[in-house]
């Protein structure tokens, strides 16, 4: 006969009428007592229920197990520790790898490009990340030039000593008619 329920002195000491346990619900290799005060031995051969976890392999590091919906899963996700980066160009952008991350990675910007940012090579009272400018301009050189065309092409640049071609004055093209003895006449261009 099972006992259920134990009163000593006026007192309940044990009372399982109102239990609900279930023999799925312990696990297996131990007993419990039912609602009714009978022995009873657990049938359940995990520790949680996984049926409604939602995690993927590629969610697990590399190597590493868990259980989910009932499986054992083996992570896939690359172990990646402390990434770092640079970029170079002011578009420039840094694709951070799929997979976990330890946190002491970081992204920079390019040494070569940082020691470029310094106040003098920055106009005066502009800003570009943090380094206001004080570059104001340098007395510059301009030069206007005068040229005659020929027949072969040319390129025009400005003489030693001077920063920039201001204006060109580009003359007319030489041009000269002569009479020919035969009753002609022989045009010189150029």
């Amino acid at each position: 006969m099972a006992v259920n329920k134990v009163i000593l002195g006026g007192e309940t000491k044990i009372d399982l009428s109102n239990d609900t346990i279930e023999a799925s619900k312990v696990l297996a290799g131990y007993t419990f007592h039912d609602h009714e005060g009978e022995i009873g031995e657990g049938t359940c051969t995990f520790d949680s229920d996984t049926s409604e976890d939602t995690v993927q392999a590629s969610e697990i590091l590399t190597g590493k197990t868990a259980h989910a919906r009932g499986t054992l899963i083996t992570g896939n996700m690359p172990n990646r520790g402390a990434v770092t980066g640079t970029i170079a160009t002011k578009a420039g952008t840094y694709t951070i790898p799929q997979g976990y991350h330890d946190g002491s990675g970081s992204v920079s910007i390019d040494s070569t490009e940082q020691a470029k940012i310094v106040d003098s090579n920055i106009k005066a009272g502009v800003e570009i990340l943090g380094v206001t400018g004080t570059y104001s301009g340098e007395a510059i050189s301009a030069q206007t030039k005068s040229v005659t065309p020929t027949m072969s092409a040319q390129q025009i640049l400005p003489d030693a000593g001077y920063d920039y071609l201001a204006q060109v004055n580009v003359a007319a093209i030489p041009y000269t008619e002569t009479d020919t003895p035969g009753g002609g006449t022989t045009l010189t261009i150029g």
